[in-house]
């Protein structure tokens, strides 16, 4: 089954509509599905295409293999071509006589061993700009590659039509792969496995949150215990570093100086060089808080993967104990407890600022809000300063959420109780956000607005 990224989808598919030559850019980190996102589309297409993976071998072996394909697709014998470029030029004379889709997936592999490819793609795009009906689809895994293709510097600038930074799913697309779980559930797994399409579809219906958990990562030899370490090692070429940096911000250290302190990192320029390419990773995001966007030092670093949160939190730091003990002890000793009470509960946070901005972008908010974030705030009175991690701001003021992952539903003095603390600390709310597991025990109002769990999975 194919599940989500329609608006990806429907982009590709306007792509291939077009009677002009097109040129697509795809890109986004490993597992992220990429590959089934283009395949999706070409089954859905009438147009005919060649789709090849490059591989990480000579540009001779490439071209021999693409070749094959060549032949079986046009019904005749493997074609002999001398270079990649006697390929591509084989390719685009024949688009002018029908409309054809040409696949590269994994781009950088061919990239590497073709010396000059860049310049060569721009030579063939050019040459037949005016007469093929080419829709040529250039994918890649390595992020920093494929976004130099778009520098301004690189011979293929301004010669790309669409262009697709694909991102994790966001948590109601991610729910689709597990759709036969409860609410709670999906909230749960969720937090663990993230919006990376790879992951969710190796969750087993049959099997409880925790057996999915121990069976996929939190157990020797599990599927994907290894999964976070291989896919930085395949970016960052000083591994300890970014363990360094994960380790820091796992244990809840978000500023700058403070991973700095914690960490073992050499310097702040070889720290700012790590929190960079973890950032254009997708696996790091660095955050402001809405009411003091400019000010770097209350910005802060946040694991933005669930899977490397979750990894960097409970696996990395007791690998050696998961490796002696049964994996069910380990799982009540190391996990179990801090990540219901703590950990799942955090990540709602997010999950219903996710909630937020789905409404908000399908037009079902009261007010259409222009922000949603964190908010600063400083209380002279206590002499305390912190941060709301919900905060929406639109053409009326701010409106404050407050998230609860917890066994009781929420009464009227709860409510009371927040409004109270959030209004000593000076921030002005013209409502009130609660977004509750179990519900409400309290009566609404105009001041205020509730949302059951329920209605994040509708």
């Amino acid at each position: 089954m194919f599940y989500g990224r329609e608006n990806q989808k429907k982009t590709l598919l306007n792509m291939i509509k077009k009677e002009e030559q097109m040129i697509s850019l795809i890109y986004g980190r490993r597992r992220i599905g990429k590959s089934e996102l283009i395949k999706q589309s070409l089954k859905e297409t009438d147009v005919k295409s060649i789709y090849y993976e490059c591989k990480q071998t000579s540009e001779q072996n490439n071209v021999d293999s693409l070749a094959e394909i060549i032949g079986d697709f046009f019904n005749f014998p493997k074609p002999s071509f001398s270079s990649i470029e006697d390929l591509l030029h084989f390719l685009f004379k024949k688009s002018e006589e029908a409309p054809l889709i040409l696949v590269f997936d994994e781009y950088p592999y061919l990239r590497e061993n073709v010396k000059g490819l860049d310049s060569i793609l721009q030579s063939v795009i050019d040459q037949y700009k005016d007469t093929s009906h080419m829709k040529f689809i250039i994918c890649g895994s390595y992020v920093d590659t494929m976004k130099e293709l778009l520098s301004k510097q690189n011979p293929l600038y301004g010669r790309i039509d669409v262009t697709i930074d694909l991102k994790p799913m966001d948590y109601y697309e991610s729910s689709l792969f597990y759709k036969d779980f409860s609410d709670e559930d999906k909230v749960r797994l969720y937090s663990v496995f993230g919006g990376v399409p790879y992951y969710n579809r190796l969750i087993d219906a049959s099997m409880s949150v925790r057996e999915n958990i121990i069976n996929l990562i939190a157990s020797p030899g599990a599927r994907l215990e290894n999964e976070v370490s291989m896919y930085l090692s395949s970016e960052i070429s000083k591994i300890t570093n970014a363990n360094e940096v994960f380790e820091a911000l796992a244990k809840g250290f978000s500023k700058y100086k403070d991973i700095l302190d914690q960490s073992h990192v050499s310097s702040g320029p070889t720290l700012i060089d790590v929190l960079d390419k973890l950032i254009r990773m997708d696996v790091v995001k660095k955050e402001a808080p809405i009411n003091d966007e400019n000010n770097k030092k209350k910005a802060g670093y946040f694991i933005s993967d669930n899977l490397s949160l979750f990894y960097y939190k409970y696996i990395f730091r007791n690998i050696s104990r998961m490796n002696v003990m049964d994996a069910e002890v380990f799982y009540d000793k190391y996990i179990n407890e801090d990540f219901e009470t703590e950990y799942v509960p955090k990540i709602f946070e997010d999950i219903c600022k996710q909630y937020l901005i789905r409404m908000n972008k399908a037009g079902k908010t009261e007010e259409i809000f222009e922000k949603i974030g964190k908010y600063y705030y400083d209380d002279p009175a206590t002499k305390r300063n912190g941060e709301f991690d919900v905060v929406t701001l639109d053409d009326k003021g701010y409106i404050f959420y407050e998230a609860k992952f917890k066994k009781e539903p929420i009464t009227e003095s709860m409510i009371q109780e927040e409004i109270a603390q959030v209004d000593k600390t000076g921030l002005s709310c013209y409502k009130y956000g609660f977004i509750s597991k179990s519900g409400f025990c309290c009566e609404a109002a105009n001041d205020r607005i509730l949302i059951s769990l329920e209605e994040l999975y509708q």
